[in-house]
């Protein structure tokens, strides 16, 4: 999130960047994003100089709002005006200097539509881009404000394929072009439905390919970073002085509705989202950005991890749960969302990703199912145990889940020990700490983590508050002696006198040879005692801040593991298992700022002084990232914190604007 560059370059107090570029091209590296509430996306550089392989101006979602596939990466385009003509496209090529469209571009707005302004010559030409609402459909909007006509072309870029492939020059692109009345129709690959087009001008084809697009990110990050692209041709579109040109592209058929009527939609809605002029400009920007991640325009209203390249994985939708919907007040869209979440339950736990394409569809979280009870929580304070939904849906599917936590004869996955403790084995992942670096955990925290009995005591006493309301006596009982088992042990069991700190993790065993503890100092405790301060004493609570305070909290969020430990990793770069390694090893992760918050406050009820640190601390945090208005996924855990890892995350996003609306009562 960017609120501090966007108001020196004109977005005034208002949530919508406005970015002064004249032609800089430092200026257009930042990244813009665009959703469609159903997985679909739109993401560059503000130059549209792709730096990442999941950059495009139409990535569809084919199993909404998950089977990313790149459909058009460019829309390559000229202006010609009299005897001269300006290419506004900008590219990276091996060897060379980019291209030079960017030196006419003058401004990037999203407000709330992205939308770019050139200079060419004493002219001015605007493009503008809107994603239909829940369709794979983009709308590409030319103005022109010249006094003589212009001829704009068009030459559509596509590479067809998955999100994290990249395409080369092959044989196998079926090059049948289907011309119909301002519609032109090509399905070059099997895999896809056909993709179509519609403009109003002339349409002349010429199949054929682009070779090596760079991408300057994907260079740091992977080992293939060039790709070819293929086109059907070029569009030509005339413009008159004053005049308006569309081009839209669908994959699978045109939409029955006007290009203007699928451009003010989606404006319409995303105004409808901006919670207005009574909250700071920093929380409007944080409330849009919590929108950027809800599929709530699709039948799956989950809610994605990040942009461009994170899934559904239940444990992140179920954390970023509060703060995407409860936050914003949007009660009917967390029903619906924790009602698919609860729905996807089998043998009482859950999916560790939404089922569909992902390929951990079916492996059992018991650490998502943990979460489940803490998105529970929240929502049932909202809504009050004598809801029908809570007592007749939500209730007996927590029952469920319960049941099988607690079970002691299976013991797979997860069960609670005898002396009342939750308890994880493989396989990963076990806890949100589930790095993997040559298939193998960087972090293996199976056993006795410490956050997890902090959520087992929210489930317990979460569904004995449930089954005390609604009659069910023995339910009650057994919950609370779950809670009160947990309680009355936890601090005892897992403080550790030589770090004057919990353990992070230990074994089942107690006293035998196979007994083992782990010391690290890192943040899982912060989210114990900020779910669940009834497990600590006074003095651990001032203990555990204390250490965070000076061992792991840095401007950008709380680190993963003290510095002082000999495991730290400062810095998240080289190669995948590099970046694994670092990634649960020292890297700072924004979200651990709302647990931070939340532990401090409940502290400090009463201490302004303190609110208004707490709220210094979170506005700080989320400036700098790479994508206008979002909060990316992690920094470096060395000075001087560079911004790292997913773009535009869900955690970071909802966790800080849960604090400051919650937590801290900022508007």
């Amino acid at each position: 999130m960017t609120p501090s560059g966007a108001r020196r370059n004109g977005a005034g107090t208002g949530p919508w960047p406005v970015i002064t570029i004249d032609g800089e091209l430092e200026r257009a590296e930042q990244e813009f994003l665009h959703t469609n509430g159903a997985g679909a996306y739109s993401m560059s550089t503000l130059a549209l100089m792709h730096t990442r392989r999941h950059h495009a101006l139409l990535v569809a979602s084919l199993e909404p709002p998950l089977g990313r596939w790149v459909i058009l990466s460019h829309a390559e385009t000229s202006v010609t005006v009299g005897e001269r003509s300006y290419k506004l496209s900008t590219h990276q090529f091996p060897s060379v200097a980019p291209t030079l469209g960017y030196r006419n571009l003058r401004t990037f707005s999203q407000d709330p539509l992205p939308r770019w302004t050139y200079r060419l010559g004493n002219a001015e030409f605007e493009r503008t881009l809107a994603l239909a609402r829940g369709r794979n459909a983009l709308v590409l909007r030319y103005h022109w404000k010249g006094q003589v006509p212009a001829l704009v072309s068009l030459m559509p870029l596509m590479p067809l394929r998955p999100l994290e492939q990249l395409s080369r020059e092959h044989g196998g692109m079926k090059q049948r072009v289907t011309l119909r009345p301002n519609e032109v129709e090509v399905q070059p690959v099997s895999a896809l439905p056909p993709i179509a087009f519609a403009h109003r001008g002339v349409f002349m084809g010429s199949p054929d390919w682009w070779r090596r697009f760079e991408y300057g990110e994907d260079l740091r990050r992977y080992a293939d970073f060039q790709e070819d692209m293929w086109t059907p041709g070029t569009f030509k579109l005339a413009l008159e002085p004053g005049g308006t040109a569309y081009l839209v592209v669908a994959l699978g058929g045109l939409l029955d509705a006007t290009p203007e009527s699928i451009m003010q939609e989606t404006r319409e809605y995303l105004l409808a989202r901006d919670p207005g002029e009574r909250r700071r400009p920093l929380l409007r920007r944080l409330w849009l950005a919590a929108d950027t991640f809800t599929s709530n325009a699709c039948e799956k209203p989950a809610a994605v991890a990040g942009y461009p390249w994170l899934g559904a994985p239940l444990r992140d939708w179920l954390l970023a749960f509060p703060g995407l919907f409860l936050a914003r007040g949007r009660i009917d869209e967390a029903k619906a969302s924790l009602s698919l979440a609860t729905r996807l339950l089998r043998g009482g736990l859950l999916p560790t990703e939404l089922p569909g394409v992902a390929a951990k569809a079916r492996v059992p979280s018991p650490d998502a199912t943990l979460w489940l009870f803490e998105a529970a929580r929240a929502l049932i304070k909202e809504l009050g145990l004598h809801d029908p939904w809570v007592r007749g849906e939500l209730y007996p599917r927590l029952v469920r889940a319960f049941v099988r936590l607690r079970g002691k004869r299976l013991k797979r996955h997860a069960w609670v020990s005898d002396d009342g403790f939750f308890t994880t084995t493989e396989p990963q992942p076990g806890t949100w700490m589930d790095a993997r670096a040559e298939g193998v955990p960087v972090t293996p925290r199976n056993g006795l983590a410490i956050e997890h009995q902090a959520l087992w005591f929210v489930a317990s006493t979460t569904l004995a508050a449930c089954a005390r309301q609604y009659g069910h006596p023995s339910v009650a009982d057994a919950a609370e002696a779950c809670a009160e088992a947990v309680r009355r042990t936890t601090a005892q069991r897992f403080w550790c006198i030589e770090t004057d700190y919990p353990f992070d993790c230990l074994s089942i065993e107690r006293a035998t040879a196979d007994a083992w503890a782990d010391a690290s100092v890192r943040p899982n405790a912060l989210i114990a005692l900020a779910l669940a301060p009834e497990l600590f004493e006074a003095w651990q609570v001032n203990a555990i801040l204390t250490r965070v305070k000076n061992e792991l909290l840095t401007p950008r969020g709380i680190r993963t593991l003290s510095p002082a430990d000999p495991a730290f990793v400062g810095h998240y770069e080289g190669s995948i298992d590099e970046r694994e390694r670092a990634l649960h090893q020292g890297c700072v992760w924004p979200f651990l700022l709302g647990f931070f918050a939340r532990a401090v406050r409940a502290q400090n009820p009463g201490d302004e002084e303190v609110r208004q640190d707490l709220t210094r601390r979170i506005e700080a945090a989320v400036v700098g990232g790479s994508v206008l208005g979002h909060v990316m996924q992690i920094a470096d855990g060395e000075e001087p914190h560079r911004w790292r890892g997913c773009p535009a995350q869900s955690w970071s996003t909802a966790l800080l604007l849960s604090a400051l609306e919650v937590d801290l009562g900022v508007s």
